[in-house]
């Protein structure tokens, strides 16, 4: 049943829908494309000592970390995004940082789950691709069915509290005469990263080999196309790296929280 539900596509299911299949261990891989027209979020949870910190970091960033929603000391649900939600359940796959280091990835975190965690939600770039496709602009990680790929760069985050850390950028190759209609459609919603942060000559950010992703998967770039990238919220993740605290629960890069909230609510 698992590999069926692997191929199948999710772009009309509904998101209470999806996270069922989630919770039920039936839905296992990353989630671009599902539930297009709903808001995706990223995912950072950790112990309520960080959580200023952590608040101010996301200020300071707003374009790598827009924050959708902030839970309650110790709550496992995101109440105004998401109806029913269960922040330890409703996720693909997740990631445990221990004093910095990704020590476990697991489908499920309530064996980790205390009283005192407090989850962020961020926005996420998966939010307007469905825009994209709207315009007739191919996002190719889907067309080639496979995860985003994502690249540390030597761009540096604006630190705050015990935080900071590089940017990190999701790609997408976009064709010369598109660039400009995929610039204006992002640019509207800033609330999931907005506009690009580059575009063109990876090595400029500190890309050298276009190929080989820190996060997802390398996709074709055809000729005509240049690639164009985005802030990504797997910028935290790279954050907890350098910053080292000692407890965070994140997503797996890729693996993104579907909210009840539709795009055109976070459009400007």
């Amino acid at each position: 049943m698992s590999e069926i539900l692997k191929n199948e596509s999710f772009a009309a299911t509904a998101p209470i829908e999806v996270r069922q299949l989630i919770r039920q261990g039936k839905f296992k891989r990353p989630t671009a494309g599902v539930s297009a027209g709903f808001a995706q979020g990223n995912l950072v949870v950790l112990p309520q000592k960080y959580a200023y910190d952590f608040l101010l970091f996301a200020q300071r960033n707003p374009k790598p970390c827009p924050i959708l929603e902030v839970s309650d000391v110790g709550s496992r649900e995101f109440r105004l995004t998401t109806k029913g939600s269960d922040i330890a359940r409703d996720i693909p796959l997740y990631r445990i940082y221990k004093n910095g280091e990704y020590v476990d990835e697991l489908e499920s975190v309530q064996d980790y789950w205390s009283d005192d965690l407090v989850s962020f939600l961020l926005g996420c770039s998966f939010s307007f691709e469905a825009p994209l496709m709207d315009a007739d602009i191919e996002v190719r990680h889907i067309a080639e069915n496979r995860n985003v790929p994502m690249y540390i760069t030597n761009i540096e985050t604006t630190p705050a509290g015990i935080f900071s850390g590089p940017l990190v950028v999701s790609m997408r190759p976009i064709p010369y005469d598109q660039v400009v209609k995929a610039v204006t459609i992002t640019n509207q919603l800033p609330e999931v990263h907005g506009a690009p942060v580059h575009i063109g000559d990876p090595s400029i950010i500190g890309i050298h080999n276009i190929d080989q992703p820190d996060f997802g998967d390398a996709v074709t770039i055809k000729p005509g196309e240049v690639p164009v990238f985005w802030a990504c919220g797997v910028t935290p993740q790279a954050a907890v790296m350098r910053s080292k605290p000692d407890f965070v629960i994140t997503h797996a890069p890729g693996h993104m929280f579907i909210t009840d909230v539709k795009n055109s609510h976070l459009s400007s």
